[in-house]
């Protein structure tokens, strides 16, 4: 049972990391906390779910289920334009909302409370096109694989924990092996003094927008893969998202990883030993530890 906790909390752990890399972006470039990062989660679903059903009304083949997972190809190129609109989003949200009270200077707690309302607004919009009624890519079943050592999981969970390791290896190459990483990085640490030097901080700014919106886009992808796709799906997330940026450390992409996978693991140690309804509690016990204990997270680094 604790060993298939693990796994099942590695899984888990894996969806709430790629949206906790947007978190940590976003808070160490923007220097507020965005709670319409998870509404990205949402929207990048239903993105997605919106182009694969065109996809699959055109050719029924593109449907048919991809070797031993449960969805076909439609999915995978669903997946990839839902990363673009998704993107798209942020960047529209940016334009009309806080690009606007950034070049007002705006306080934090003005940012904070604005992205409560954008919040609000972008899951109402999706109540209001989609409904509130649960959807999935694929209502085919599977079989559990046996890993060894008593651990069970599906082809399609297997994939979502092996997806979310290359992107994380892949975002973090990206900001620390490219001009744009680096100018990222600055950014982060001084934006005033960055853009002296001649960093495009607008530039860099886009560019957290849309990474930011990408990751979660593919969590939203990778959790209606796994579980099922509702307008909520992403509130639902937000707390542990926090709770793993804060944990690894603001600024960290390795450590919002990290943080999530801890996340991930006791919420399903609580499930195996407490009960289901333990498990949202976890991440407000791991926020509310970190921040007595240590605020600067694991990687070190202060918000």
């Amino acid at each position: 049972m604790i060993a298939q906790a693990l796994m099942d909390g590695l899984i888990a752990g894996s969806m709430i990391g790629l949206g906790a890399i947007g978190v940590t972006l976003t808070y160490s470039i923007l220097r507020f906390a965005n709670f319409a990062h998870g509404d990205f989660i949402s929207w990048g679903a239903y993105f997605a779910l919106a182009v694969a059903g065109a996809l699959g009304a055109a050719s029924a083949s593109l449907l048919q289920p991809i070797g031993p997972f449960s969805f076909g190809w439609a999915l995978p190129i669903a997946a990839i334009a839902a990363v673009a609109l998704t993107g798209a989003l942020a960047l529209l949200v940016d334009l009309l909302l806080f690009g606007r009270l950034r070049e007002k200077r705006s306080s934090v707690i003005i940012m904070v409370m604005a992205s409560f309302g954008a919040a609000l607004t972008l899951r109402s919009l999706l109540e209001f096109i989609f409904t509130s009624k649960p959807a999935y890519y694929s209502r085919a079943l599977q079989i559990a694989l046996k890993l060894g050592g008593g651990l069970r999981a599906t082809p399609d969970q297997l994939l979502s924990l092996g997806l979310a390791g290359v992107l994380v290896v892949a975002v973090h190459l990206l900001l620390t092996r490219t001009a744009i990483g680096r100018s990222m990085r600055a950014v982060s640490e001084n934006p005033q003094l960055a853009g002296v030097v001649g960093v495009e901080v607008r530039q860099v700014i886009r560019v957290a927008w849309l990474l930011g919106a990408g990751l979660a886009s593919i969590a939203g992808v990778t959790a209606g893969v796994l579980i099922q796709i509702r307008p909520q799906m992403g509130l639902d997330l937000l707390l542990p998202l926090f709770a793993a940026a804060i944990l690894g450390g603001i600024g960290s992409v390795p450590g919002a990883f990290v943080g999530a996978l801890v996340v991930g693991v006791g919420e399903a140690a609580a499930v195996a030993l407490a009960g289901a309804e333990w498990r949202a509690a976890v991440a407000f016990i791991v926020l509310i530890l970190v921040l007595l204990v240590r605020p600067s997270g694991l990687a070190g680094r202060t918000a």
